[in-house]
C-alpha cells in the first residue's frame, strides 16, 4: 500500500473540521475526508501539541465556541 502525501493545507483543514464539529469522532471525519482514522488522529494530536493544548481542553473549547453566538457589532 502506497503512502499518500497530503498538503499542509489539507491537514490543517482536516484538523479544523474535527475540532470545530461538536460530537465528531476521528472515524466519522476521516470517513468524510477519505483518510485513515489513525492519520487524522495523529494530525490532531500534533496540532494540539504544537499549540500546547490538552485533549480535554481542545474539544470542550471547540464545543463552547460552537455553542456561543457571535457578538453583533453596532454601528452607533
Amino acid at each position: 500500500m502506497a503512502l499518500k502525501d497530503y498538503s499542509d493545507e489539507f491537514k490543517a483543514d482536516a484538523v479544523a473540521l474535527y475540532e470545530s464539529t461538536p460530537g465528531a469522532t476521528y472515524k466519522s471525519i476521516a470517513a468524510d475526508l477519505g483518510i485513515n482514522r489513525a492519520t487524522l488522529r495523529e494530525w490532531v494530536l500534533r496540532d494540539r501539541e504544537r499549540r500546547g493544548v490538552t485533549a480535554a481542553g481542545a474539544k470542550s473549547a471547540a464545543a463552547h465556541r460552537a455553542a456561543t453566538p457571535l457578538a453583533k457589532t453596532s454601528s452607533a
